[in-house]
């Protein structure tokens, strides 16, 4: 019989939270991150409001010297890392740190290492280069560091999905407990806040919404007056335990991962497959893996960017699978809050989906005014009370690639 995988520990770093407490919190209470740029100059670019972390100090989690040799995604996987590890009261010492593994990505890296070395590069000289420049930039930094941090000695990677990175890591974290190779893993996703490199470059691809005026209405999934999605940065991290050793350990279970599904659209390297088949089918896959059966499924948290092909194409992908049923679900996008984590979107999200469980509310879909279908139940506005017992989170990338994790309630079985 395959293992079975639960969740013992949330760590989160995003706009509207710098822990799971304070970001639950802010979803309830429908309280926006997205804000007027002041960071750096957007005078010359079109979009001129974005989702950053503010005020978070990466001493709390490491040294000086640590947080000085690490690009600013690292620092927020490290952070969301600790949480974790925190709230789970795993103890990895040398009898188990063998069995503990890391896999946590990012759809970027350290492009903020890349920009500052290579200014510094043209303009004082190849001295001034960081020497550290290397193990920044890594994609795979984060991963390393964290296993680093935590003396986790089981399997460490990094995985890229674009948007889908964290899903995707926690989906690969989920098959390698399932087929032995460790009892733990530490999985995620993570992204710095966004440079004048980003912003301009997804400005010119016509992907950001230019709602400049109204910051806190940009971000508006599924509803018809949505014009691009909000770029933000963030990260989060799960525990993810195989059943048996958590519950020998007397751990707390937060929700028990059943089912991983992924896809590949093979049809644009930014646009998706209007048709929604590539998305609907890593649903069923999910669902499928999972033992979950359509009418079970109580609560959808979406991808749901805010753009025009996007949304469209979730809401097929989703009425393609769940037919009659997917006008007794919720759907809702918390990107309307947080704005688009990219590389870290897909843990974060699962984390809102865990504590939607726990918890028997649903985040809304702010800005949700005028919704697209509108047979569908978006959650506009403000949460809804509801008993959720099983729930799968979506995320789609640039290059086609589609995730959706199937999770269930647990009640102690």
């Amino acid at each position: 019989m395959r293992k079975r995988v639960v969740v013992t520990g949330q760590g989160v770093i995003t706009p509207v939270g710098l822990n799971v407490k304070d970001f639950w919190d802010s979803l309830i209470k429908g309280k926006s991150g997205i804000e007027d740029i002041t960071t750096f100059d957007v005078e010359d670019i079109p979009t001129k409001i974005g989702a950053t972390v503010k005020d978070f100090d990466p001493l709390q989690y490491m040294t000086k010297k640590e947080a000085n040799k690490v690009a600013q995604f690292t620092q927020f996987a490290l952070a969301a890392a600790h949480q974790a590890i925190e709230q789970s009261q795993l103890v990895i010492n040398e009898h188990n740190a063998p069995r503990v593994g890391v896999i946590v990505g990012s759809g970027a890296g350290g492009l903020d290492i890349v920009e500052e070395n290579y200014k510094k590069l043209n303009e004082i000289g190849p001295k001034r280069v960081s020497p550290h420049f290397v193990s920044a930039m890594m994609i795979n930094s984060a991963a390393g560091e964290i296993s680093i941090a935590l003396g986790a000695k089981g399997p460490s990677f990094a995985v890229v999905t674009a948007c889908a990175t964290g899903s995707t890591a926690i989906g690969e974290a989920l098959r390698t407990i399932q087929y032995g190779t460790a009892d733990v893993v530490v999985a995620g996703g993570a992204e710095a806040n966004f440079s004048r490199l980003d912003l301009a470059s997804f400005a010119n691809i016509h992907a950001l919404s230019r709602r400049n005026n109204e910051p806190q209405k940009a971000s508006r999934p599924f509803d018809t007056g949505r014009d691009g999605f909000v770029i933000g940065g963030g990260a989060g991290v799960v525990i993810l335990e195989e059943l048996e050793h958590a519950l020998h350990r007397g751990a707390n279970i937060l929700a028990e991962v059943v089912g991983y599904g992924c896809t590949t659209d093979a049809y644009h390297i930014t646009a998706p497959d209007p048709s929604g088949s590539g998305p609907a089918e890593a649903i069923r896959l999910a669902l499928e893996d999972g033992n979950v059966l359509i009418e079970e499924v109580d609560y959808i948290n979406a991808h749901g960017t805010s753009t025009p092909f996007n949304d469209q194409m979730e809401i097929n992908a989703i009425r393609k699978i769940f037919g009659d049923h997917a006008l007794k679900l919720s759907i809702s996008s918390i990107k309307s809050m947080t704005g688009h984590l990219m590389g870290g979107a897909g843990a974060v999200e699962l984390i809102a989906t865990v504590q939607t469980l726990l918890h028997s509310k649903i985040p809304p879909t702010l800005n949700c005014d005028q919704p697209e279908d509108p047979e569908l139940n978006f959650v506009p506005h403000v949460y809804q009370e509801k008993e959720v017992q099983a729930a799968i989170s979506n995320s789609f990338g640039f290059g086609g690639h589609n995730v959706c994790i199937a999770v269930r309630k647990w009640k102690g079985e």
